[in-house]
């Protein structure tokens, strides 16, 4: 292969970096520079991801102040960062300075929530902290990459997991006018969203055999649904978010559900979604309803919808490591370097998991 793009993954060693660096691995357009973890730096990165051994042998995890030491003056950069909300901004513009002072063309797409508001006020009042690169904001387009069809930003902010799957079910529904505008979303995500660090909630015992909601209707990540939902379709929507842990380890199945304005029927709504999709290989409008064991570990999204004439349903299901981060930010980093969308990303859900 003739890996022409040098690629340093920030904040490399939790889930999301992880899924980053097995996908960078095989991807035959970018070359692995910098693996950057300040927790581990020094560490094998085989010791942290056994999957990954054998794939990047030798390979180990470096500190954030020597990533730069590995990629060369004058080059072309993909930066990912898979850096913590409310840290990630202020690492991504040290970066960028760095890169700039070796004359690096760069792009950064960034799975954090530090880009997914336009507005600074928006993101300090939800994450009830500084942002830690305002001056860079207008560099950033936040969406998925279904929904734009030509990028000016240099930069891309990769909308939250939960978000990718209820972007992809509502804002064609929105886009139609065939419901109004309130949406109500039900999701199911597994222990791998709430990151690496042990807690209650991701603990076996307390996870495995379970079912349960939290945060319900207070869930921060409904108000970038509902912004980048009304962004992209034109439409003020309001979303009414119910999150659930689910007792598996990744994946997320979304329902959305709203009040059609006039009866509407199946066939109907299938072909809002099949027309709206028809040019975007990673989602696939399905019979019966989604199931996570075909899209696990790809970066597919699969859709299915239902009406019984009055209401509607749309269901979406992804993995959230890969299409809902590590896999949506490869997307859009191909589409930043003009590589084909699906370079890297075309290996299919294993089926058993």
């Amino acid at each position: 292969m003739s890996r022409t793009i040098r690629a340093v993954v920030l904040g490399a060693s939790g889930y999301v970096g992880g899924e980053l660096l097995r996908l960078i691995a095989a991807h035959p357009d970018f070359e692995l520079a910098a693996a950057v973890s300040d927790s581990r730096a020094g560490a094998s990165i085989g010791d942290t991801f056994g999957h990954l051994a054998q794939a990047l042998t030798g390979v180990s995890f470096v500190a954030s102040d020597d990533w730069h030491g590995h990629v060369e003056a004058n080059s072309k950069l993909a930066l990912f960062s898979a850096a913590p909300h409310g840290a990630s901004a202020a690492i991504i513009a040290n970066a960028l300075d760095a890169a700039a002072n070796k004359g690096i063309e760069c792009h950064v797409v960034d799975s954090s929530a530090d880009f997914r508001y336009a507005r600074r006020s928006d993101y300090e009042a939800i994450y009830k902290t500084g942002h830690g690169a305002p001056e860079l904001l207008d560099q950033f387009v936040c969406a998925v990459p279904e929904h734009v069809d030509a990028v000016d930003a240099t930069h891309v902010g990769h909308p939250g997991c939960f978000a990718t799957a209820t972007l992809l079910a509502a804002v064609p529904l929105m886009r139609s006018g065939l419901t109004d505008t309130n949406v109500f979303v039900s999701g199911i995500t597994g222990s791998t969203g709430s990151g690496r660090s042990p807690q209650a909630g991701t603990h076996h015992p307390e996870r495995n055999s379970n079912l349960y909601a939290y945060k319900p209707l207070a869930h921060r990540h409904a108000p970038e649904m509902a912004g980048l939902t009304t962004a992209a379709s034109g439409r003020e929507t309001s979303v009414h978010f119910v999150p659930h842990s689910g007792p598996f380890a990744r994946g997320i199945h979304v329902t959305v559900q709203a009040r059609a304005k006039a009866p509407v029927t199946e066939a109907q709504l299938r072909d809002v979604f099949e027309s709206a999709y028809a040019k975007s290989p990673f989602v696939a409008v399905v019979a019966g309803t989604p199931r996570l064991k075909n899209v696990v570990a790809s970066n597919m999204c699969h859709i299915s919808v239902a009406t019984d004439g009055d209401s509607v349903v749309v269901m979406s299901a992804i993995d959230n490591l890969v299409k809902g981060a590590a896999g949506g930010a490869i997307q859009w980093m191909n589409r930043l370097w003009k590589l084909p969308e699906t370079t890297g990303l075309t290996a299919p859900a294993p089926g058993w998991t």
